[in-house]
């Protein structure tokens, strides 16, 4: 089969690798109808992701068709469509009872490499790292998935691959986002970052009863997006200083939830841009905090900041006294993808959203390596890009 694989910083191959087999009886073989390039693929393509090895698989938001199940496999069948939860988890540990999957005890076959990092395993993601698991990814033509019993869900006909795909990663991943910000009727939400993921916690916090909506980003068409579709109001950083402007949408009180949609390579401006590029070029930081700060500073005394953005390691200069005096809660995490799935399957079904919004560029499995590049340069007014083997 063809797939994309990983051979170091910017360079992404399509090459030759062998089918997948079925492993374990709760197994399943997918052929990929739909795949996708996500925002935190970006980082293993940037070299910021360590435990990366030459000929891994990428790519963590896929669906396809069925060809052939393992024997304890008994929810889905060869034929049938389903798109796959990123996060790998067994559904019977600890932490699956509780729903909360992306902290699966049992699917991560490295988690000692990963305690040493984090102190405890998260849960096993396609197309990862060896850190979380070495999958093979699903940006390929066939992918095996483990557990498929739990994170497999099967979609309808009635819905095209692109209006179900996003229920993977980022649709949930913005869910999750807004639903952890503990929305009330007079909120005032703020965004930052305007990529597919704050498009989806804009969304929702629409969906969730948010009733006001700030989302910042620099990019003229991502500003659009989240004011046509979510109905946002916007600010861009580089025309505004994002302080004052959120000081004087919201009376000087702040906003009340604040979330962080960018993650470890944040762009930043000034001093603090300078600062945060340097120190992670040299590896004395591993990523650039420059939204996180902003958001503390920026968020209402007891307010809520929620974070979807990854981030992978250590971070420098946050003013953490700001965060304990203004009494702030911080939620944030892999997303909890089988929790979400089939409620915002039914959200899809009504009509309430068409995921498919934030799609930008149509591509083919073998431009993937282009692909990469239009998406993390953000050429030809690029948001997601979706690719089809």
């Amino acid at each position: 089969m063809k797939a994309l694989e990983w051979y170091g910083t910017h360079d992404i191959r399509l090459e030759s690798a062998p089918e997948p087999e079925i492993l374990n009886p709760r197994d399943a073989i997918l052929r990929i109808t739909l795949t996708a390039i996500c925002g935190s693929d970006l980082h293993l393509y940037d070299g910021y992701i360590p435990t990366t090895e030459k000929g891994d698989i990428l790519g963590h938001e896929f669906m396809g068709e069925v060809v052939e199940t393992g024997s304890s496999v008994r929810n889905i069948k060869p034929g049938d469509r389903v798109v796959v939860a990123f996060t790998i988890s067994c559904g019977a540990c600890y932490h699956c009872k509780r729903q909360e999957y992306s902290l699966c005890d049992n699917s991560n076959p490295n988690a000692d490499m990963a305690q040493k990092f984090w102190g405890h395993s998260p849960a096993g993601i396609y197309g990862y790292s060896h850190l979380l698991g070495g999958y093979p990814g699903g940006q390929a033509e066939y992918v095996r998935v483990p557990y498929a019993d739990v994170g497999a869900l099967k979609v309808p006909d009635s819905l095209t691959d692109e209006q179900v795909l996003f229920l993977s990663d980022i649709f949930p991943t913005g869910y999750q986002a807004a639903a952890y910000c503990d929305i009330k009727p007079e909120d005032t939400v703020a965004v930052w970052g305007c990529g597919p993921v704050g498009q989806f916690a804009i969304v929702s916090a629409r969906l969730l009863g948010a009733k006001r909506i700030i989302a910042i980003d620099r990019f003229e068409e991502r500003l659009l997006m989240a004011k046509r579709t979510g109905y946002a109001d916007v600010i861009n950083y580089e025309e505004t200083e994002v302080l004052d402007a959120l000081n004087q949408m919201t009376d000087g009180r702040g906003p009340d939830k604040c979330i962080d949609a960018v993650g470890m390579e944040a762009h930043g401006k000034g001093f603090f841009g300078l600062y945060d590029k340097a120190k992670q070029s040299v590896r004395l930081q591993t990523d650039r905090p420059t939204v996180l700060r902003e958001v503390i500073q920026a968020c209402r005394k007891g307010g809520i900041v929620s974070v979807p953005g990854v981030y992978g390691g250590l971070i420098d200069k946050i003013n953490f006294g700001a965060a304990f005096q203004k009494g702030l809660t911080f939620r944030m995490g892999q997303t909890h993808v089988q929790k979400y799935m089939q409620l915002l399957l039914e959200h899809i079904k009504r009509g309430d959203v068409d995921p498919s919004f934030v799609i930008t560029h149509r591509l083919k499995l073998e431009d993937g390596p282009r692909a990469y590049e239009i998406f993390r340069d953000k050429e030809e007014r690029c948001v997601k890009v979706v690719l089809k083997p």
